[in-house]
């Protein structure tokens, strides 16, 4: 892309009248051809199957950051305290793990699946407190893992398309890291700044990869998704919206060139959810590029 067309406007539906207070981390179950997300502080799971204009949802007990799939059946779960098995159709949830049990003003916020099948998730203080969270590893085994630590707000992960990058958010520093990934143990190390933002922007919030190894990341108070080249740089492409906080974005559909893009209204003033009256709508946008399929947890 030498002279890459930096779109101001796309066209783009809006999937169902339902709007999120705090929406994010959506996740295409390539297998059954649905698409999950989250309403974090309505401690919500929704579940959309596009062929029958179908939606679902799940009351959870808890605050509700992210979401992966399970190759056997059901989701693990980032709950405020934790990690946790859920099993959406039977309503069993069965609790894990809790890294952080002295930090009961901490919950969890942005998670993925690496390559190797681990869930990582990372946490956030519900009171606005710089530092106060850690992102951690969940092995297939049950092991939970502290990989980072002093994280403000946990945000967007990516793995490379040949596993030996890991991308990561820490939303406040506007900037994007790559770390040397190793699939064989789960270990990072060499972090280094790959892309930075400017204030007016936005800040970089959930992410997401697609088949040629650029970066689509949400941008909270920007408006709009980017893609961006990691390895340069530089940014290749914007899709507006009519909302001022885009959460995350994943690609769906059969052929894996839909971007399902959440969205908030939490913090919104009267005024601005009159002027911005899309805001916590979960859109589709059909790209010309494809995404790769989501990663399921082993355990």
């Amino acid at each position: 892309m030498n002279n890459p067309k930096i779109l101001d406007e796309v066209p783009f539906e809006v999937i169902g009248e339902g709007r999120a207070l705090l929406g994010e981390g959506p996740v295409w179950d390539e297998k059954r051809q649905r698409l999950y997300w989250v309403d974090i502080l309505e401690r919500r799971i929704y579940r959309y199957d596009p062929a029958g204009n179908a939606f679902e949802r799940f009351e959870l007990p808890q605050y509700v950051g992210a979401l992966a799939l399970r190759e056997r059946g059901g989701l693990v779960l980032a709950l405020q305290d934790g990690f946790h098995f859920y099993d959406p159709d039977e309503g069993r949830l069965e609790r894990v793990h809790d890294p952080e049990p002295d930090l009961p003003d901490n919950r969890f916020n942005d998670g993925k699946c690496d390559p190797a099948g681990r869930f990582w998730a990372g946490t956030m203080s519900l009171s606005g407190r710089e530092q106060a969270g850690s992102l951690y590893r969940l092995d297939p085994d049950g092991r939970v893992s502290r990989m980072l630590e002093k994280v403000s707000i946990s945000n967007g992960l990516a793995w490379s398309g040949d596993g030996t990058t890991m991308y990561f958010i820490d939303t406040p520093t506007r900037c994007v890291r790559a770390f040397d990934y190793d699939a064989e143990d789960g270990s990072i190390r060499n972090g280094r700044v790959v892309l930075r933002f400017a204030e007016e922007e936005g800040s970089p919030d959930g992410m997401t990869i697609d088949e040629e190894g650029m970066l689509w990341i949400a941008f909270w108070g920007g408006h709009r998704v980017g893609r961006w080249d990691p390895r340069t740089g530089r940014r290749l492409k914007t899709l507006a919206l009519p909302v001022p906080l885009v959460t995350s974005c994943t690609f769906g559909g059969e052929r894996m060139n839909e971007l399902y893009v959440t969205t908030a209204r939490a913090g919104l003033s009267d005024e601005e959810l009159a002027r911005y009256p899309l805001s916590g709508a979960l859109f589709r946008i059909t790209l010309d590029v494809r995404g790769v399929p989501a990663v399921r947890f082993r355990g």
